[in-house]
């Protein structure tokens, strides 16, 4: 399952992802905002997001996650706040490949007001075909990823 969501300045974005994902034929929901609404807050959808990936994870069911804010910053952060998210902003096709294959990154924040759509698209079909790479190192640095979101 891949969560989507957004705040006012990426819904329009949001809205083409949402099309590519159905185009692809993967499963997806939309956690909002379901209209344009100029007023609202990005760490509200971050959290609906990445509460949605943290519990389908911890019920053993592989999701991921995409939001999208103005900068795509913001509202990775509010999304890290939450016990196993890992989220981060990627503006290119590789760079989200690699934040899967090498951190496990289960959500990605896109930048409306900085990526072009092609650049989006581009992005988005490399992070939901990316596989995590599962070495030992890889996991040894998620495993003192969840030790200080354990002890701080």
């Amino acid at each position: 399952m891949i969560y989507l969501a957004s705040d006012h300045r990426g819904f329009e974005l949001k809205e083409k992802i949402k099309g590519w994902l159905q185009e692809w034929n993967y499963k997806s929901e939309d956690l909002g905002p379901f209209e344009y609404n100029k007023d609202d807050d990005y760490p509200d959808f971050a959290a609906a997001v990445g509460n949605a990936v943290a519990l389908s994870l911890s019920n053993g069911k592989p999701s991921r996650g995409i939001l999208v804010c103005g900068s795509g910053e913001g509202i990775a952060i509010a999304a890290n706040k939450i016990d196993g998210i890992r989220a981060g902003t990627v503006m290119n096709s590789e760079q989200a490949k690699a934040g899967v294959h090498d951190e496990d990154m289960n959500v990605i924040a896109l930048s409306s007001d900085f990526l072009a759509e092609g650049k989006a698209k581009e992005i988005v079909k490399s992070f939901v075909e990316a596989e995590f790479g599962n070495e030992e190192r890889y996991n040894r640095r998620l495993e003192k990823i969840k030790n200080l979101e354990e002890n701080n």
